[in-house]
């Protein structure tokens, strides 16, 4: 979407009327489907369920109003392995009205998984290529775990700990602690991370051929920079 993997990622703010135009560019037809937003019917993206396919060279306006709050997707929801796998994804952010229900935070990151046809990826690559997360001693960082794959993905941070607070958007009643988190695909998990051990730490899927091969890392790996 608009040239990147992932997409765009798009913000808004619960309750706030949303409208996305769709023009297909492809050699074949597509859909867009607001993955945990309640939508309604005619405008939740599915091919020849809720709406006919975007031929190549068609457009097609999606309205509804944004919500319920928390971390989100958007994808393709036609012949979703190949274009989905092939990087028709992205972050869909709606912020509560009441920024209270949201713990305090330094830095927000999207955090993405993939496994189809561009191989094992955070947001779009895989490392090398990866980019490092940085904080400063002290500071408070959210992560927002999404699945866009086909295969869970157990995300392992080394020397700093998660705190779970959210699920598909939806607080958590009791926030739980971890280091290590499984994100089957179509889940979203936010975890806040307090950045109190200084390193550079690394930050992979534990599922081991997924990050590391006889020749190094490569793959679902990056790392965490507490300065």
């Amino acid at each position: 979407y608009e040239g990147t993997i992932p997409g765009p990622t798009l913000r808004m703010v619960e309750g706030q009327p949303v409208r996305i135009n769709v023009t297909n560019e492809l050699e074949e037809s597509t859909v867009v489907h607001w993955h945990g937003q309640r939508v309604p019917n005619s405008q939740d993206g599915v091919g020849f369920i809720t709406q006919d396919p975007i031929k190549p060279g068609e457009s097609f306006t999606y309205e509804f109003v944004a919500g319920p709050f928390g971390s989100h997707m958007y994808h393709s929801h036609h012949n979703a392995a190949v274009q989905v796998g092939r990087g028709l994804l992205g972050a869909f952010i709606v912020e509560p009205r009441d920024p209270s229900v949201d713990p305090p935070y330094d830095h927000d990151h999207v955090f993405i998984f993939n496994d189809a046809l561009g191989g094992y990826t955070i947001n779009g690559k895989g490392f090398p290529a990866t980019t490092a997360y940085k904080a400063k001693l002290g500071e408070r960082v959210r992560f927002r775990f999404m699945n866009e794959g086909n295969m869970v993905h157990p995300v392992h941070l080394h020397g700093l700990t998660f705190e779970i607070f959210a699920r598909d958007g939806y607080p958590l009643p009791q926030p739980f602690k971890c280091d290590t988190i499984n994100v089957a695909p179509g889940e979203r998990f936010d975890a806040l991370v307090i950045a109190d051990n200084p390193g550079i730490w690394a930050f992979h899927c534990h599922i081991l051929t997924h990050a590391e091969r006889d020749d190094g890392m490569f793959g679902m790996v990056t790392a965490v920079k507490v300065d």
